[in-house]
């Protein structure tokens, strides 16, 4: 009986493979545009703009190379972060737009707040508003400006702010 149960577990994620699908885009929302209220959350959900392309990056996990994803993979549906990731050891941080723009910090993050101009650099170079650079899990993703703005739009939604 285990060795069918196994057996089918095995013809499952086979079909997921062939057919082009991964586990980790199902479970972060990835799907087609037409799911999406705006840019930005595509982007924050699934790694790709509204014109369906995947957006480059460098450094970040393994997996997010051969599945694909966005923002929400490690900084979660909400943007609080704070779950471990597979294959990563830092914990992933709160990135709604109200913790990132606010004075005050957790132990250990030194640092002024961001801005929009200080997200954009954090988002594609990997540096926090000190100029330090951020753990190498957080990928540094090559974005065109406006995607970068609809991003910024989209993480102020997570608190209901508008921007």
């Amino acid at each position: 009986m285990a060795a069918v149960l196994v057996g089918l577990a095995l013809v499952f994620c086979a079909g997921i493979v062939v057919a082009g699908l991964s586990p980790v885009r199902s479970v972060v929302g990835g799907g087609p545009p037409g799911e999406y209220v705006s840019n930005g959350q595509m982007i924050y959900f699934t790694g790709r703009n509204e014109l369906g392309e995947r957006i480059a990056f460098e450094g970040g996990p393994m997996w997010l190379y051969a599945h694909g994803g966005g923002c929400a993979a490690c900084h979660g549906p909400d943007g609080r972060g704070g779950a471990p990731v597979m294959m990563v050891a830092e914990i992933p941080g709160d990135i709604r737009y109200s913790h990132l723009t606010e004075e005050e910090h957790e132990e250990g993050e030194e640092h002024p707040p961001y801005t929009d101009e200080l997200i954009k650099r954090a988002v594609t170079l990997g540096l926090n508003p000190a100029g330090e650079p951020l753990d190498l899990a957080m990928p540094r993703w090559r974005m065109y400006e406006g995607d970068l703005d609809d991003l910024i739009l989209f993480l102020k939604t997570l608190n209901g702010e508008q921007g």
